[in-house]
């Protein structure tokens, strides 16, 4: 069962990590922080440059945090919050097939964050070294619950600091041709 904690940890938790260093440095063929911006811009995640740089660190951070089996859960609640954001905001009305731009991936990532959380990291672990194992039912909805405050926190502070609409101050005038 350690074992088996440890690959899931790792890869999930590395993973997550690389997309969150795409998206901070430009690496592994990222984007880097001025493309992650114009993309949150996109998406309508406002002030786009602050929440690029919440996206990844809380990708980069979170996923170093899984991968060592540190701190948790609050490696998988980062990453379950910005898999939760990316459902909002992107996949949710693709469906669930990501085939179809969907959002199985980011529920599966969601699925094996839970599970750690819940099972906890393991022996094999910097928590397991340091003999503070965090393991349960309660330790996995603590990391859902501070998900969801993370996620609705973005997005009331996006929705709150959206420029406002810019409507055409001098609309022309047409006179119909009849009455020239």
């Amino acid at each position: 069962m350690a074992s088996g904690r440890l690959v899931l940890r790792t890869v999930v938790g590395g993973l997550m990590m690389g997309h969150g260093l795409q998206k901070l440095r430009g690496s592994f063929g990222g984007m880097g922080l001025e493309g992650t911006e114009q993309a949150m811009g996109a998406l309508g995640l406002h002030p786009a440059k602050h929440q690029a740089k919440a996206a990844a660190l809380s990708e980069t951070i979170g996923g170093a945090l899984t991968a060592a089996g540190f701190l948790s859960p609050i490696g998988p609640a980062m990453i379950t919050g910005t898999m939760a954001i990316a459902i909002h905001k992107v996949h949710y009305k693709n469906g669930i097939w990501v085939a179809n731009g969907g959002f199985e991936y980011n529920l599966t990532l969601i699925a094996a964050a839970f599970a750690l959380a819940t099972e906890g990291p393991g022996p094999i672990s910097l928590d397991g070294i340091f003999g503070k194992q965090r393991s349960g039912l309660s330790w996995g909805v603590f990391s859902l619950v501070l998900a969801a405050a993370g996620a609705a926190a973005t997005l009331a502070v996006s929705s709150k600091m959206a420029p406002d609409e810019v409507s055409d101050p001098s609309p022309v005038d047409e006179v119909p041709a009849s009455e020239s």
